[in-house]
């Protein structure tokens, strides 16, 4: 039974069987409802539209209008509801067009249950949720960009020493912030300096709190445009 604090989440994907999967997932968690499912682009419109769901998952290749076209047009119809991309492409130029149509977030179907749930919580906070393994494909794409629009020297004389926030990081933060920058995973961030995965999340934590930000996406994001690292 749907209860008034749910999360209400919307499924569009072609393959049942993997919309059966998902709904499980969620049945399991109090704070969600799926309140609708489809299997093609024209299904997440009229969704959106009729059962304005906080959330879509959407696959990107589906009949009709494929999942990137499905969120361009959410996008442009001021639509409340919050695009998660769900897919088997971990391409760049997949992501980098995904965020543009307006998508929140961008997971790899190969996702564990956990990490979908949180993606999901992210998004609906506001926040944006990316894939580790797609994160660093899209530090080099935003790097690309940076260097087209000569943005790369403005960001050359910035004293980060000078920052009040980069004071704010102690030397292990700053330690975690460039491995996240490198796309690393908590666990790869364990192994390499020798601490827990606990200690790693709870150092993650302390960074997105003192940079108020979100998620790790954003940290990075941040980070780069204030030039505290290179990718």
């Amino acid at each position: 039974m749907e209860t008034t604090n749910t999360i209400r989440i919307a499924i569009v994907d072609d393959h049942e069987l993997f919309r059966e999967g998902l709904k499980r997932i969620f049945d399991l968690e109090d704070e969600f409802t799926v309140i609708a499912e489809g299997r093609t682009g024209a299904d997440a419109i009229r969704i959106a539209k009729e059962e304005k769901p906080e959330i879509m998952i959407l696959d990107i290749n589906m009949p009709d209008l494929n999942g990137i076209e499905a969120t361009k047009q959410l996008t442009a119809a001021s639509s409340d509801t919050r695009v998660l991309i769900l897919s088997i492409h971990d391409d760049e130029s997949y992501i980098t067009h995904a965020l543009e149509a307006g998508a929140s977030g961008f997971l790899l179907k190969e996702v564990a249950s956990s990490e979908l749930i949180s993606a999901v919580r992210s998004v609906a906070k506001d926040g944006a949720y990316l894939h580790p393994r797609v994160t660093t494909n899209v530090l080099k794409d935003y790097r690309r960009l940076l260097q087209f629009k000569g943005e790369q020297a403005e960001r050359s004389v910035v004293n980060r020493t000078d920052d009040p926030v980069y004071r704010l990081l102690s030397r292990r933060e700053v330690e975690v912030l460039h491995l996240l920058a490198d796309g690393r995973s908590n666990r790869d961030i364990s192994d390499m300096l020798f601490i827990s995965e606990k200690t790693v999340k709870n150092h993650v934590s302390s960074v997105l709190r003192k940079m108020e930000v979100n998620d790790r996406t954003q940290a990075v994001v941040d980070a780069i445009r204030r030039g505290w690292v290179e990718v």
